[in-house]
């Protein structure tokens, strides 16, 4: 199941030849990473416009790698879409009111997760432009949980990329079952993309940046 809008075209002029499926340039396609897991829990993306045209958005792959997941780009959604009949909608958003994930016990209701897409303030534009959306109970993934996402800054050192986040939230409530595949094509386009800039550029841009916000925050070693 899966529901894609916004797809680029492969070949728009003046584009590298990109890959239908993954968006990526043909020459670093991740399809053949990009597992099809089952699961118990329905994924809903609901992805801002803006996100959906950042080159290194991973909710598409995140989606493209369940079998029980969507994705939709917009700024106002149906209620529909989390009104589903036998799951139990809930909204991945941290604050001091979400609940952590814990284990579906198998004689219950599933969830359906609803995942924004974006930066933080395009998420919270999200739930401000959608009240039924806003009003979901909130969850959030383990505090253990730790991004490998080492080429986009972000402004929480907790932040997780969207396929983290999913991956996370799914060995949470389907534990003991892990979910390490779905990351696959995540860690060969973070691979690709220090490769493409260099080991020399990432370090200085990346890596000391990262070490003087831990220094600065209190969190080094």
């Amino acid at each position: 199941m899966h529901t894609f809008q916004n797809r680029r075209n492969s070949a728009a002029p003046g584009r590298r030849p990109t890959c239908a499926r993954c968006l990526r340039p043909q020459s670093h396609c991740l399809c053949a990473r990009i597992p099809s897991l089952d699961s118990r829990t329905r994924i809903l993306v609901l992805q801002h416009p803006d996100e959906s045209r950042h080159a290194l958005n991973t909710a598409r792959l995140a989606v493209l790698g369940l079998r029980n997941a969507s994705l939709h780009v917009g700024t106002r959604h149906d209620p529909a879409l989390w009104r589903v009949d036998g799951y139990q909608a809930r909204l991945l958003f941290p604050g001091p009111d979400a609940a952590v994930l814990q284990a579906t016990p198998a004689d219950a209701t599933p969830t359906l997760l609803v995942v924004p897409d974006g930066t933080w303030r395009q998420a919270r534009q999200l739930l401000a432009g959608n009240p039924e959306l806003a009003a979901l109970p909130r969850v959030t993934v383990p505090s253990d949980a730790v991004s490998r996402y080492r080429v986009r800054h972000v402004a929480l050192p907790q932040a997780l990329a969207t396929i983290e986040a999913v991956a996370a939230a799914l060995a949470a409530l389907e534990a003991p079952r892990a979910f390490d595949a779905l990351l696959a094509p995540f860690e060969a386009l973070v691979a690709g993309q220090i490769e493409a800039m260099g080991q020399a550029r990432y370090e200085r841009h990346h890596v000391r940046r990262e070490g003087s916000r831990m220094a600065r925050d209190g969190e080094g070693g």
